[in-house]
């Protein structure tokens, strides 16, 4: 027998708003405090301690539109936050402080999530939604400097840019960008030529939310859709559909692969969070919490896997954590 699934380990409350993004930030020694970000509807950062269970901060950068990507950048005093008044901003937050350092005016006005991957110490690459409808622009940070702007051949019809994942093999290997596009499309862009490598049409729908395990080069899309789309990555980077996995319910707002690569959560639009195993993409829970659209999973970064916690953001304004195959 299946042991039924668990209960929330705790339910943060408090944002007054829909929760579209979550950000761990557990990986730093003691007595550093693990903290999630949190960015909601209403414009707001909360910074949670999660030893109280409580909010240390609210970040207040975004004109009171909604937020709907967080992401450290190397630690938890550095914010990158992504809001619908078409900034990107760059938070200074050592020391208590809570300053914008710096931001970057998006010309584009759709809901894609903006990608961040750490190049060299203190550089980074962000791709984002470019202000041309099917383009995406990679810049680099914090010198804001143009790398290059993908743009789809005449006449591909992607559509817009709807999700982006910068990846590298390792450390100083080619940075590439997968993206998923309106027209249920994921591509895979070469950053240093410039050009689409590789295109697979994974979705009748637009894809919502993709994750890449760059390890076993295999990657899982979601949309609106009631299906799950997993494929890979050839050595010729080709990508290639790998498998379907059947749904029961329609509809996917994120997906995201455990750093460890043993489970993949998606949040759904049915209320409720569902757990894969990522080798075979067995279903393995389904953990049913909140009351509204689940908008955000996120996985913890904990340095010990045992305290390794999962948290989902939902439209029902509640962040739930829930601790779950931490022995594996």
């Amino acid at each position: 027998m299946a042991l039924p699934p668990p209960d929330p380990q705790f339910v943060l409350r408090g944002t007054s708003a829909a929760v579209h993004t979550l950000h761990f930030s557990c990986g730093g020694q003691e007595p550093d405090v693990p903290v999630l970000f949190s960015g909601s509807e209403n414009g707001l950062i909360h910074v949670w301690n999660l030893k109280t269970h409580r909010v240390d901060t609210a970040l207040d950068g975004h004109g009171r539109k909604s937020v709907y990507c967080v992401e450290t950048m190397g630690g938890k005093n550095r914010l990158l936050s992504q809001g619908r008044d078409q900034r990107i901003c760059l938070w200074d937050l050592a020391e208590g402080r809570t300053a914008v350092m710096d931001s970057v005016f998006m010309e584009n006005v759709g809901f894609c999530r903006c990608s961040l991957l750490m190049v060299a110490q203190g550089r980074w690459l962000m791709a984002m939604a470019a202000k041309a409808l099917e383009e995406v622009q990679v810049l680099e940070l914090p010198s804001k400097t143009s790398v290059c702007t993908l743009k789809p051949e005449a006449g591909a019809k992607l559509g817009m840019p709807m999700c982006l994942k910068l990846w590298q093999l390792s450390g100083g290997s080619q940075p590439l960008l997968l993206a998923g596009y309106e027209d249920g499309s994921v591509v895979l862009w070469n950053l240093s030529m410039g050009k689409a490598l590789s295109q697979l049409a994974c979705h009748q729908e637009p894809v919502m939310s993709l994750d890449f395990d760059s390890e076993k080069a295999k990657g899982i899309s979601g949309s609106s859709e009631k299906v799950l789309s997993i494929w890979s990555l050839n050595e010729q980077q080709n990508l290639q559909v790998y498998k379907t996995h059947n749904l029961v319910n329609a509809g996917i707002s994120d997906i995201t692969i455990r750093p460890d690569k043993k489970i993949v959560a998606t949040a759904g639009w049915d209320h409720r969070i569902r757990i894969f195993g990522w080798k075979k993409l067995k279903p393995l829970a389904v953990l049913d919490y909140h009351t509204a659209t689940v908008h955000c999973v996120s996985f913890s970064n904990h340095k010990n896997p045992r305290e390794r916690l999962l948290a989902a953001g939902s439209k029902d304004h509640r962040i739930s954590i829930w601790s779950i195959y931490t022995q594996t």
